[in-house]
């Protein structure tokens, strides 16, 4: 964290993207990748190179208030912007790198205007675009940064709705994240039927999982559906 508070978020990466031929430059960022409970978001963001937003960086280093601002400062400037989400039963088929990175191409895929470069956080997309993935990307670059808050907002406020039908793990405070009530939690209740069985705390946890009566009607292949998109 220390590392990532020197670094300096920027438009390089954009710039140079142009350049070299590019004309519509997307920022691509997925969040909840270490959650034990619910979706991992993406979101991509094409940024307008005629409009500057002042203080873009990693969605980690800015508090909640702040990010909410830059939200919707991002979604009402920027040439386009869409967010995408997999689910925890997706997550469990395919682990979590490869939801994370099917997260990021389907957020692209609805962007409304087409673009024709990614700069992507530390990973590389299924896509024949022209793509550079950047290390700590939503730390040095403000299309990145600008995803990874919009898509952190987003992730935030679905993962609190879901508080009040899962009170025992106190998701409105942790947002899934394995902190000490969340893990005590899962001892004395076990996971919920949103929770991420393919993770350890979660397959450990000694009471079985709950199953939602629609689930049980509809079968053991069920997945509560929690992937979301907009653009």
């Amino acid at each position: 964290m220390r590392l990532l508070k020197r670094l300096r978020c920027t438009l390089r990466f954009e710039k140079l993207a142009r350049a070299n031929g590019a004309k519509v430059v997307a920022g691509v960022d997925e969040v909840g990748r270490g959650s034990l409970f619910g979706p991992v978001v993406a979101a991509a963001v094409i940024l307008d190179p005629a409009y500057r937003i002042r203080g873009l960086r990693d969605s980690k280093l800015l508090p909640a208030e702040r990010r909410e601002e830059l939200a919707v400062r991002i979604r009402e400037h920027s040439i386009a912007w869409a967010i995408a989400a997999v689910d925890s039963a997706r997550i469990d088929q395919i682990n979590i790198y490869q939801a994370s990175r099917l997260a990021m191409l389907h957020a692209v895929q609805q962007l409304v205007c087409a673009p024709d470069y990614l700069l992507a956080d530390a990973v590389k997309l299924d896509c024949e675009l022209p793509q550079r993935a950047i290390i700590h990307g939503d730390a040095l670059s403000a299309s990145i940064a600008a995803a990874s808050i919009i898509a952190k907002v987003e992730r935030d406020r679905v993962i609190a709705a879901w508080d009040p039908v899962f009170p025992n793990y106190g998701l409105a405070s942790n947002k899934g994240y394995s902190t000490p009530h969340h893990l005590a939690a899962l001892r004395e209740h076990g996971p919920s039927p949103l929770h991420r069985l393919s993770f350890a705390p979660v397959w450990d946890a000694p009471v079985p999982q709950e199953v939602l009566i629609f689930m049980r009607e509809e079968g053991e292949d069920s997945a509560l559906p929690l992937a979301r998109a907009r653009a």
